[in-house]
């Protein structure tokens, strides 16, 4: 059974997402504190964390650059209503989804169940090939990491997810729209800010110079293109 790992100073809503989880048949754990949760994810395993912005102490960027250091696992952010630039941070920082407050708890189930299902797809999927082969970069598609030139390295669900369906259309323009529906499963309703947080951490982590970008090229006005000379 999978399981979450909920980080919220407010007690109350902790055990609301808990109980509601499980009616899902996804067990949770829950503490209140970023350093707690730190410890947790050492002690268990988990398939996902929900982790609020706000919280006392270590808030929730700095759990989140923490939690970046050491596991690759879907992280689903609470931010404040209309706070844009959160949301941003929290995108470049690698999370993998936002949610605002106050927030419907049906919508809340699916994003968690739409990111643990994508976090296990393409390992599903995989078939008879294991890894992507291009010019200075390797996808592994049985552990989805990457290797470069810096060495081998895991990447958070989304990056891994966007970069493996772009290079699977390698020389294809995608839409932003296109992308999104694939990576995130929803409907597009066009904001971008999603896509181009991710494009980012992709490029600072992929490319000798992310300014000039060798792997996945900017299609001014219509989305991207995995290069097809690499």
């Amino acid at each position: 059974m999978n399981k979450i790992l909920i980080i919220d100073d407010d007690r109350e809503l902790c055990a609301l997402i808990k109980r509601s989880v499980q009616s899902e048949h996804i067990e949770a754990d829950f503490c209140n504190t970023g350093r707690e949760g730190l410890q947790k994810l050492k002690e268990q395993e988990y398939q996902l964390v929900v982790l609020d912005v706000m919280m006392p102490g270590m808030d929730g960027f700095e759990t989140l650059e923490e939690i970046r250091k050491e596991n690759s696992l879907p992280i689903l952010m609470f931010t404040s209503k209309n706070d844009s630039a959160s949301k941003v941070r929290g995108l470049r920082a690698g999370a993998d989804d936002y949610l605002t407050k106050p927030f419907d708890m049906d919508e809340l189930i699916a994003r968690i169940a739409s990111l643990i299902r994508r976090y296990t797809r393409f390992n599903q999927q995989i078939g008879a090939v294991q890894k992507l082969d291009f010019d200075g970069l390797q996808i592994d598609l049985e552990n989805r990491s990457v290797t470069t030139e810096n060495g081998a390295f895991e990447l958070p669900p989304k990056e891994f997810d966007l970069l493996l369906y772009c290079a699977k259309h390698q020389g294809k323009i995608l839409t932003k729209q296109q992308i999104y529906e694939e990576v995130w499963g929803e409907e597009y309703f066009y904001d971008d800010s999603n896509i181009m947080a991710i494009i980012s951490r992709l490029r600072k982590k992929l490319e000798v110079n992310p300014s000039n970008p060798k792997y996945i090229q900017t299609i001014k006005g219509i989305g991207y293109r995995f290069n097809k000379e690499v």
